[in-house]
């Protein structure tokens, strides 16, 4: 079966999952010794139906290797953000990828505090001549300078299996048109040299500050027709595509 075929599929049985499960556990899909799940929430879930107002969000997602070990590794994936959603970043201070570049989480917390909209955790296996690995490490997120016009997010992390590496990613997130309101487009260095894969990530995003004498939200949402939609495409280094999407229900008021 071609790779395209592939893609197709894992879309129609990420559908499947999101019209059966969505609304509470999120999406699951098991697709050629992958499997993955992905969900999120956001608080409050009572929101004005035209006025944004600021909101904290959260989302993971698992990969695992139907048989156990090191699944494939994922190499990009492209999220995108339902258009009753808003950011901003006027005013908020950002952290170039190269500041924090050699630095440790603690050490990347402090030298980019003022510009810091998320935390969270990346999990991954890695492969060794002496067995798999499992490695965890704390996520920062930073607000990034812009990229051909566009907002950005750094995302920072360190790992220490089984060598030191320190990532700082820059992510794009390109305004579009239609259902969706942004999209990011993460690209995955490759871990221990090839070795490793991501199998969880998670991240919660919300940030108030002052700017222009307003206090602002970096993430705010409107409850417009009563469900806030996130679509993920995800990219694996053997050309395979997952793609689908999770439904979280809103309460207009």
């Amino acid at each position: 079966m071609s790779r395209g075929r592939l893609g197709l599929l894992a879309f129609l049985c990420c559908l499947l999952a999101t019209l059966t499960v969505g609304a509470a556990k999120g999406a699951l899909v098991a697709v050629e010794g992958i499997v993955l799940r992905a969900d999120g929430s956001y608080q409050p879930n009572k929101l004005p139906r035209h006025e944004f107002v600021p909101i904290r969000f959260q989302g993971y997602f698992d990969i695992a290797a139907k048989g156990g070990g090191k699944p494939v590794a994922l190499q990009e994936v492209d999220i995108d953000f339902d258009r009753d959603g808003r950011l901003s970043v006027g005013g908020l201070p950002t952290c170039p990828p190269e500041r924090i570049a050699a630095a440790s989480p603690a050490q990347a917390r402090q030298l980019c505090a003022a510009a810091q909209v998320g935390t969270g955790r990346v999990e991954a296996l890695v492969e060794t001549d002496s067995g798999t690995l499992r490695g965890a490490a704390p996520l920062t997120i930073f607000n990034g300078p812009r990229i051909e016009g566009d907002p950005s997010v750094v995302l920072h992390t360190q790992s220490t299996v089984p060598t030191l590496e320190t990532f700082a990613i820059p992510v794009p997130i390109e305004r579009r048109r239609g259902e969706f309101r942004y999209r990011a487009h993460i690209v995955l260095p490759p871990i221990a040299g090839g070795r490793g894969a991501i199998t969880r990530i998670e991240a919660k995003v919300g940030r108030k500050f002052s700017a222009g004498g307003k206090q602002r939200s970096y993430v705010s949402a409107h409850c417009a027709d009563g469900v806030l939609r996130t679509h993920g495409r995800f990219h694996f280094v053997d050309g395979m595509i997952i793609d689908g999407a999770v439904e979280k229900g809103c309460t207009p008021r």
